[in-house]
């Protein structure tokens, strides 16, 4: 008798999930090209295909379904950035941090335009959660870098500016792929991304000594 009421249980709460991520997706696009202020969630329930009273059943208001945006986000961008925390050969560690990172730029442009959007505006809306997620990660690939050159893996490196020029090489061809596209007179293709890989992690590798 109980086996109905769970099967139905289950398909509410997975056309939930499927709902919830199609408003997130829109929101999203929304986000990245017209930023927080320019954006109405009635302009994402009707691209949605939803009407603004349906959306808000799910999402009350513009800043909760920002903030799932950018929770979302957040989630696998430090999903990516986990690879510094892999054993291995420096070597191959960061030529895999360099891939995924790129990889996320190259699957997830809207989503890092959103990210640095926020960032650049000063993180007013954001700022908490990026102190409580992103520093914890950082000091812990700090403390990779460290130890490295303690064990003579990797020359000494300011480990600090140079996950930030890495973040910087690697987001540059999300947020700023409009501008390589008017430069180039094309979009990116996979081919410019693969050796966008190789260019960075050549250079991050000569910076660290590691061949």
């Amino acid at each position: 008798m109980d086996k109905p009421r769970i099967n139905s249980a289950a398909r509410r709460l997975q056309n939930r999930e499927s709902l919830e991520a199609d408003i997130v997706a829109e929101a999203v696009r929304m986000f990245a090209d017209c930023g927080y202020e320019g954006t109405s969630i009635a302009r994402i329930a009707e691209n949605a295909g939803l009407s603004k009273q349906n959306l808000m059943y799910y999402f009350p208001t513009k800043q909760a379904l920002y903030q799932r945006v950018l929770d979302d986000v957040l989630d696998e961008w430090l999903e990516r950035m986990a690879h510094l925390a892999d054993a291995g050969q420096p070597a191959d560690v960061l030529r895999a941090y360099i891939q995924a990172k790129l990889k996320f730029s190259r699957e997830q442009p809207y989503a890092s335009r959103v990210y640095a959007m926020e960032v650049i505006g000063g993180a007013k809306l954001y700022g908490e959660q990026i102190r409580d997620r992103v520093v914890p990660v950082l000091r812990r690939d700090i403390e990779v870098f460290e130890g490295w050159i303690a064990a003579g893996r990797i020359a000494p490196v300011n480990a600090t500016h140079l996950l930030f020029a890495i973040w910087a090489m690697t987001q540059s061809y999300a947020d700023f792929a409009p501008q390589m596209a008017l430069v180039l007179d094309r979009r990116l293709t996979r081919k410019d991304y693969d050796e966008a890989e190789r260019t960075i992690a050549r250079m991050v590798l000569a910076a660290v000594a590691v061949a």
